[in-house]
């Protein structure tokens, strides 16, 4: 790629995602489909006004009659499907979004994989090509099943050590109060692993190989390694970002991420003290987010190409 690139990807974890992460047990029914029916269409309004074609990480139950009701299900694959006749790409973020998945079996891996798979296929009629880990934590048995699916692309790591570092920082304070987290620590050496889109190895994702799968590793900062995403960004002092987004433009390629509830809106979107508490992107209101992203989005088409994820792998393939 020798003009510098952008793919712009959201995954749509649901609130009750984050629940678990902080241990506050079940949320309200009525927040289930919070993130697809209120920040999904915002999101969409900020990236249309900048020509983004983007790439939605979806989870598969969301999509489920049984699990969240047949209204909201059919409201959530209108939604998807509408992005997809867009221009838009689907991609495969799990069936249930199990923080531990690359600690389960193959068989329970691939109920995973395939389960979301199989709701997206049925859905758009296109075969799904990408893959997002929940947490971030890609196994040998994750890719050795998108493998065999003949996925494209995942783009599960992420190696940023501060991140890790906070992560589990949380998580041993969640547990000094007997609320252990429903996350788990991340394989310590996908925190080294390359930055630049790679082939990994098969036996070992976060090392360069010659799997079939092409890797898209999360932004970071050269050197640093600072988290370059959507929540880090939006957080950070106006000074701060701009620092971070220069340094990014040595870059040929801004892999970035960005999550759902970052435009949500705590007292809009009716999302309870408890969890506010413990997400900091959800004390700021969505109109000052919205700006913010914005602003993020005018420097990154001025200065790189768009793409999906997906033709962005399919490029890296062929150059491999």
């Amino acid at each position: 790629m020798t003009i510098p690139t952008v793919a712009v990807s959201v995954d749509l974890d649901p609130i009750p995602c984050y629940y678990r992460i902080h241990a506050l047990g079940e949320p309200p029914d009525e927040l289930r489909d919070v993130v697809l029916t209120r920040a999904l269409p915002r999101l969409v309004e900020l990236f249309a006004r900048h020509g983004v074609r983007a790439t939605w990480f979806v989870v598969g139950e969301d999509l489920d009659d049984a699990v969240v009701g047949r209204a909201r299900a059919a409201e959530a694959r209108a939604l998807l499907l509408e992005r997809v006749r867009a221009g838009d790409e689907l991609a495969n973020h799990s069936l249930h979004h199990p923080y531990d998945l690359a600690r389960r079996s193959p068989a329970e891996v691939a109920a995973e994989i395939g389960g979301c798979d199989a709701r997206l296929r049925a859905l758009t009629g296109a075969p799904i090509v990408g893959f997002r880990a929940p947490g971030y934590d890609l196994s040998p048995t994750m890719l050795a099943e998108l493998a065999a699916r003949g996925y494209r692309y995942d783009s599960s790591i992420f190696p940023a050590p501060g991140y890790y570092a906070a992560k589990l920082a949380v998580m041993a304070g969640l547990r000094v109060l007997g609320r252990p987290s429903g996350a788990v620590a991340t394989e310590p050496r996908a925190l080294v692993a390359p930055t630049a889109p790679y082939r990994p190895a098969m036996a070992a994702p976060w090392r360069r190989g010659q799997a079939p799968v092409v890797e898209l590793p999360i932004a970071v900062t050269p050197w640093t390694r600072v988290p370059a995403i959507g929540t880090s960004l939006l957080l950070a002092p106006r000074w701060l970002r701009r620092r971070w987004l220069a340094a990014m433009e040595g870059r040929p390629f801004f892999n970035l991420e960005l999550h759902g509830i970052d435009l949500c809106d705590a007292e809009l979107d009716g999302i309870p003290g408890e969890l506010v508490a413990r997400q900091p992107d959800l004390r700021r209101t969505v109109a000052e987010k919205a700006a913010t992203l914005d602003e993020i989005l005018g420097h990154l088409v001025a200065t790189r190409r768009v793409h999906t994820l997906a033709e962005v792998a399919s490029h890296v393939q062929r150059a491999a």
